[in-house]
């Protein structure tokens, strides 16, 4: 899977029921995750961080993880501008959970 894939699934998971009239409900991305990070030790702050995001979700964010995924989302800069990188991710992939049917805050989107 990939490590999108794995991020949708984590969020979306069991989390998307079928609403009436046979459609998808849409998944508040900011509650589920929010509601996932309570549950941490560790006080992390998905909103601003691709590496908090990550760990909420217990994917790996290591470096070569989040290159991985820069490279998935076709990501054209330096990945060894890990800070640029980074926010690029953050962003990425906040608007690809709102194509796939999240309901992501506006000021986590570009």
């Amino acid at each position: 899977m990939s490590i999108f894939g794995k991020i949708m699934s984590a969020i979306f998971g069991t989390k998307a029921e079928a609403a009436p009239g046979g459609g998808m409900a849409q998944v508040d991305v900011e509650k589920v995750v929010s509601d996932m990070a309570a549950l941490k030790t560790e006080k992390l702050d998905w909103r601003k961080s691709i590496v908090d995001l990550m760990k909420v979700l217990d994917l790996d964010s290591s470096l070569k993880a989040r290159q991985a995924l820069a490279k998935e989302l076709k990501y054209e800069g330096d990945m060894n501008d890990s800070a640029k990188m980074n926010i690029w991710l953050h962003k990425q992939v906040m608007n690809k959970l709102a194509a796939n049917g999240g309901k992501v805050p506006a000021d986590l989107k570009d």
